[in-house]
């Protein structure tokens, strides 16, 4: 089919109409046919079309002075060769469902395609998931590394369900500050050991961290004194902040888990803040890491965490602190 480019599309005649019904390629125009850039270069490797005055190099030529369109080129690609009928849309792409094509089928993915060394911006990327759900898709990165492979990421904001109740106190239990740590003489087998707080020093002795010990302090669990004065949560949580510049994050973080029923403990070993367990398991199922408000990460960094987290079996959220709420992002790498 010979096609026409007008500086910014290709353009079909009627004859052209046969591509949109048979393949879902471009877009109805009057009684002919208009393809993106990435459809056009497309159907002319595959020897669908021929445009013009234009060669394939001519025209990818043309195109490659848009941001990221080799990319995006490199990604539309790879998915039609997958078998799925792909469009441009919002971010950059939408997908259909294997066998559905326009006016035949729905949309199931919305794509946005990146490069590894781009930023995650975090607060946006939450709003974009939020928009795809209310539209009913589901929202991926599609992120092509240095050497054109290409990697896909379903991302989710999660609404992470409760899964038992807080842990409760009859009495509060006494402590002292050492440092930014709550020293509390505990019998073993009292409730805040059962309930998986603190650390065990000896027979007599349970050390409790500063997230562990602000939380407890603010359910009225845990009194804690320093210079024979007692000490508020609040009053805790600044003189951690001293050294910790993470700490408020990762505090609010932390409550909300424990307020949802679940355990957090650290997850230095695996680079991020908490492992979280779901009720008292042998294994935790989800690695979180607190980051605040305004936060971007490049996806190399993301890329990371993924690949450790599925290695050892757990889902990578990223918990984003807001003034009055956290979002839960979690990062899949999924196969299509």
């Amino acid at each position: 089919m010979l096609a026409t480019f007008d500086g910014t599309w290709v353009r079909l005649k009627s004859e052209g109409r046969v591509l949109y019904e048979q393949g879902g390629y471009g877009r109805l125009e009057g009684t002919g046919l208009r393809l993106s850039p990435e459809e056009a270069l497309y159907l002319m490797g595959r020897g669908k079309i021929t445009v013009m005055d234009f060669d394939f190099d001519t025209l990818l030529g043309l195109f490659a002075g848009q941001p990221n369109f080799i990319r995006r080129y490199l990604v539309y690609h790879d998915i039609r060769e997958r078998g799925y009928v792909i469009q441009p849309g919002p971010h950059d792409f939408r997908v259909f469902r294997r066998g559905h094509k326009p006016g035949a089928g729905k949309s199931r993915y919305l794509i946005r395609v990146l490069s590894e060394r781009d930023l995650i911006d975090f607060d946006q990327l939450s709003q974009d998931v939020l928009a795809a759900v209310n539209m009913r898709k589901q929202y991926l990165l599609a992120v092509v590394d240095d050497e054109d492979e290409l990697t896909y990421y379903e991302v989710r904001v999660q609404d992470l369900p409760g899964v038992g109740e807080p842990a409760g106190c009859t009495t509060p239990v006494m402590a002292s500050l050492f440092g930014t740590y709550a020293l509390a003489h505990l019998p073993p087998g009292t409730s805040i050991e059962d309930d998986w707080y603190g650390k065990r020093l000896d027979p007599e002795r349970l050390l409790l961290r500063p997230v562990e010990s602000i939380y407890l302090m603010r359910r009225q669990c845990l009194t804690l004194a320093h210079n024979n004065e007692e000490m508020t949560a609040e009053q805790l949580l600044d003189l951690v902040a001293e050294a910790d510049v993470e700490i408020r994050e990762k505090e609010r973080v932390f409550s909300d888990l424990r307020e949802k029923g679940y355990i957090p403990r650290t997850g230095y070993k695996f680079g991020h803040h908490f492992r979280v367990y779901s009720g008292k398991k042998s294994h935790s199922e989800m690695l979180v890491h607190a980051v605040p408000s305004g936060t971007s990460l490049p996806m190399s960094a993301v890329s990371r965490s993924v690949r450790l987290a599925h290695s050892v079996k757990k889902k990578m959220l990223f918990a984003c602190v807001y003034n009055t709420d956290i979002r839960y992002i979690e990062f899949a790498r999924i196969k299509l």
